[in-house]
């Protein structure tokens, strides 16, 4: 039965404010297509199709299972005043649908509505704007399997991983649970809990999605690439980007994009969500910086394709860190950030797995070093700055619990999809993708 929501649930929403967050949630979307430009980019003219295939997929798959419970599996307790699951998940059937989110009350002579995110904005905005960050995390996971997975499995496991494993993260890290700052999470049981301000004394700082997205997915990569193994020919044959254009028109798209990423995440128009742009950029550029400067040192060359990526690396370590550092704090973060990556891309050739297109060395290491770096260079509470170590070590906790967590439940998911069959076979591997899997080629040629 759908709970009826308490008058608490609803207040005045601010126009300004719920139009940001609307512009955000359509910046957020379009992320998913620019994900789709910058790997099928990066993949061979014969699998660029499938790869493209797997973003949308999952823009399809994931929105139509966010509106029925996922929405609610993360956020109803924030509604409706019901406890949740162990700290870990809300109950995925108290908003199903979404339909108590979309009436109206009359309270004090005045029409109000459920608000979302922050109090001022529609609780159906803040559903929009969320469910954009859930398709693009799926999204990601695709690159590290690229050529050589199923379609039809990709979809199934896109279905089952967005439910078991992003919802319970994205609660208990945004929706109150245990990795939040709430009184029942962990900081609180660590550090203390400031009833006076509803929070941890120490809470964790994830502002955007560095544990939820970006280690999240780059954790789920890794596993999927172990389990499903290499592409054929790997460490033997070159696996050349097919189009590098497609590769920097999709960086861009994304560098657009995640302003409302980040930016959005603010919830509102203010000082912060200008602080947050700044730094959103200051770092990006860094991280570019840092990684073309690696490349010229280590290889003689700074390549498009590594310009590209230092892109997407400062985008993922600024994203959890960016309401919490300076500009300056920015500028380190991200050029760390863009060397980090740079050489954690080459590990895969070290340790055996073909992450296809480098999404473990990427988003899971940025990731990594954006949370932790909040210890570090956060303007009130990092060790840099004279905050103790409190926050370094709340941190870090955050990024271990999110790894092993993720870990855990993608390996367990991948053995029930098993039975559907990961790869396709290795004839139809050497034919291409495209072909094999939906009858189309890329690019007709005479």
């Amino acid at each position: 039965m759908v709970l009826a929501l308490p008058d608490d649930a609803y207040a005045a929403f601010n126009s300004g404010d719920t139009a940001w967050v609307l512009a955000s949630a359509a910046m957020v979307l379009l992320m998913t297509p620019a994900l789709a430009f910058f790997y099928g980019g990066l993949s061979r003219q014969k699998s660029v199709l499938n790869m493209m295939m797997m973003s949308f997929g999952a823009l399809g798959v994931v929105s139509v299972i966010y509106v029925l419970w996922g929405y609610s599996m993360s956020f109803a307790s924030a509604h409706t005043g019901e406890s949740d699951i162990l700290g870990i998940f809300d109950n995925p059937f108290s908003l199903f649908g979404l339909s108590p989110l979309l009436e109206s009350r009359e309270i004090g002579g005045e029409e109000l509505y459920p608000i979302g995110g922050f109090g001022s904005v529609p609780a159906i905005v803040w559903v929009a704007f969320q469910l954009t960050f859930a398709v693009i995390t799926v999204a990601l996971i695709s690159g590290a399997v690229a050529e050589r997975m199923k379609f039809a499995t990709w979809l199934v496991f896109g279905g089952i991983w967005v439910t078991l494993v992003y919802f319970p993260l994205s609660h208990m890290v945004w929706g109150g649970g245990l990795l939040s700052g709430a009184e029942n999470g962990f900081a609180s049981w660590l550090f203390g809990y400031n009833a006076d301000e509803g929070a941890a004394n120490v809470p964790p700082i994830d502002f955007a999605g560095g544990t939820v997205v970006h280690i999240n997915a780059g954790m789920a990569a890794l596993v999927l690439a172990l389990l499903i193994g290499k592409r054929t020919g790997f460490g033997r044959t070159p696996f050349r980007p097919h189009n590098i254009p497609f590769v920097m028109l999709g960086a861009a798209l994304l560098w657009f994009g995640w302003f409302g990423f980040n930016v959005g995440s603010e919830g509102a128009a203010d000082a912060l969500a200008g602080l947050v742009w700044v730094n959103t950029t200051a770092a990006t550029a860094a991280a570019m910086l840092g990684w073309l400067a690696v490349e010229r040192i280590r290889d003689g060359h700074a390549t498009s394709v590594g310009a590209a990526s230092g892109i997407v690396a400062g985008l993922v370590a600024i994203t959890p860190a960016c309401g919490s550092l300076s500009p300056i704090g920015s500028l380190i973060l991200g050029v760390i950030a863009g060397v980090l990556s740079a050489l954690a891309i080459g590990l895969k050739y070290k340790f055996g797995y073909d992450d296809s297109l480098d999404v473990v060395g990427v988003h899971l290491v940025a990731g990594l070093w954006g949370t932790v770096g909040i210890g570090f260079l956060a303007t009130e509470t990092g060790l840099f700055y004279g905050g103790g170590f409190q926050q370094l070590v709340v941190q870090i906790v955050i990024a271990l619990v999110a790894v092993v967590f993720t870990g855990v439940m993608t390996v367990i998911i991948a053995f029930i999809v098993k039975p559907m069959g990961w790869r396709v076979t290795r004839e139809d591997e050497d034919t291409g993708i495209d072909e094999t899997e939906h009858a189309e080629t890329a690019y007709e040629l005479v």
